[in-house]
């Protein structure tokens, strides 16, 4: 006797479920749901259906009627889950699920029609770039905050003289604001980084649907420009495959924490008692629970520390990504935790920083008796001597000789006299102390990148023109940074 085929479906997702003859096991629904952390993306995946629908009603896939009862319901969506009253689902798997399937109760069978078109594969790659989008645009303001303080605060300190370091030893007199903008070139160059990531991220996916395209007569040009992107993306399977955007970002974020890391750590330095170069407000250090004498600069202390947990998170990416045949898999779900937890570290760590920087108070004296020691102005009386005429291995040699005295009299250069000097080199006259006080110093470094004062009032001047420039682009490309 044959027996008829059943009508009846088994208890699985609405969008697929019909090629299935069980449901799927409850701890497979859970494990292969990404709801509890993709819903961070549904109001760009609202943003990206009112576009789609749009442009769905405009070559003719919907009608005018259908087009307006799907944008307000999705309106009607949106205001549920901004309310905190929309119940998602993790039977329903993923943020774009749950919002047709709300869609599809509110204003019936022509919810099911927004999925025309178009596949989940190219819906999230564009939710994503939305999403990355506006949160490159807070990233870049947050970094302009923090470069502008930067700036201010090293025109406040370009008369500041203090050690210059290398292998942390006492190098050259700088002076403070010099050394502040030598941070402030880092960042420059992370914020162009960041600004010419957001290039690449502004391409749609949209369109592109499951891996090959679409049928339908879709006009993938105007959903581009109703979201604002520059263009849709050339390649369906590479559109709904890609992630280096992701990868990108991450790792721009990398470079950024690694600075950041770096000032965190002469910050860190320069707040203890063996340097006490600088002192940070009250507000951004903790105490001891045992010892009351204590203040901990734990915010720069917790930045470096966040370096290491988004230098995983590009290795994460990295990784999920280096073995993906084409085109989309279920591994790009693994995508998203770690681009949110990137952006959101580097944006606290940006606001921390950008509140931080411009209330640094510096101990100016400190400074100043620190690059009074370490005989930081030798390549002064070396640069003096081959002035005189004395071969620079000579000079080298005579500096060497009159430091070594130094060290056994625990005499500075600038504290000998004339006649302690002369012993070293006959070419010394009494005009060498021009040169040897810290001052002069500095201020004989006096061209483009030195750390002559006036210098460096002068690079903080190109520094803000070169950030408004950015800030006016940005203004009139339609982003707010």
């Amino acid at each position: 006797m044959s027996t008829s085929p059943s009508n009846t479906q088994p208890d699985t997702n609405q969008s697929w479920g019909g090629r299935f003859s069980e449901p799927t096991d409850a701890f497979v629904a859970r494990f292969t749901a990404s709801v509890d952390f993709d819903r961070k993306l549904a109001l760009h995946d609202i943003q990206g259906s009112r576009a789609h629908a749009t442009m769905l009603a405009q070559v003719g896939v919907l009608t005018d009627d259908e087009r307006d009862a799907i944008l307000e319901g999705l309106n009607e969506v949106q205001a549920d889950i901004v309310a905190g009253t929309f119940e998602w689902s993790v039977e329903l798997e993923d943020v774009h699920m749950n919002i047709e399937a709300r869609l599809t109760d509110k204003i019936g069978i022509t919810g099911k029609k927004l999925h025309t078109g178009r596949s989940r594969n190219d819906q999230v790659a564009t939710d994503i770039r939305l999403y990355l989008r506006d949160e490159i645009d807070t990233v870049a303001a947050e970094l302009a905050r923090l470069r502008h303080g930067l700036i201010e605060l090293a025109e406040r300190e370009a008369d500041t003289i203090m050690p210059g370091f290398t292998h942390l030893q006492t190098a050259q007199p700088v002076t403070f604001g010099h050394h502040l903008l030598a941070w402030q070139e880092m960042l420059s160059r992370d914020h162009e980084r960041l600004l010419d990531c957001r290039k690449r991220v502004n391409v749609m996916p949209l369109g592109a649907a499951a891996l090959a395209g679409t049928t339908y007569p879709i006009d993938r040009h105007m959903t581009a420009e109703l979201l604002g992107f520059e263009r849709p993306a050339e390649n369906s399977l590479d559109a709904v495959s890609d992630r280096d955007f992701a990868i990108e970002f991450t790792a721009f974020a990398s470079l950024l924490l690694m600075h950041l890391s770096r000032m965190s750590e002469e910050l860190v330095l320069w707040t203890s008692a063996q340097f006490a170069f600088i002192d940070l407000p009250d507000r951004f250090c903790t105490g001891s629970s045992i010892m009351p004498q204590k203040k901990n600069p734990d915010v720069p202390e917790l930045v470096r520390g966040k370096t290491g947990r988004v230098y995983g998170h590009l290795m994460s990416l990295l990784t999920l990504m280096k073995s993906q045949p084409l085109a989309y898999n279920k591994d790009n779900q693994e995508d998203k935790e770690p681009l949110f937890d990137t952006l959101s570290t580097v944006q606290d760590c940006l606001k921390a920083f950008a509140d931080m920087i411009p209330a640094i108070e510096s101990k100016s004296d400190n400074m100043r008796e620190a690059a009074r020691k370490g005989f930081s102005t030798a390549t002064d009386l070396a640069d003096y001597l081959v002035r005189k005429g004395v071969a620079f291995r000579d000079a080298h040699d005579i500096v060497g000789r009159s430091v070594a005295y130094g060290l056994r009299e625990g005499k500075d250069l600038s504290d000998m006299s004339l006649d302690e000097l002369r012993q070293f080199s006959e070419t010394i006259s009494d005009d060498v102390f021009e040169v040897l006080t810290l001052d002069g110093s500095v201020a004989a470094r006096n061209h483009i990148g030195g750390t002559a004062p006036n210098q460096v009032r002068a690079a903080a001047q190109r520094a803000r023109d070169a950030l408004g420039a950015i800030n006016s682009g940005a203004t009139n490309n339609g982003v707010t940074r």
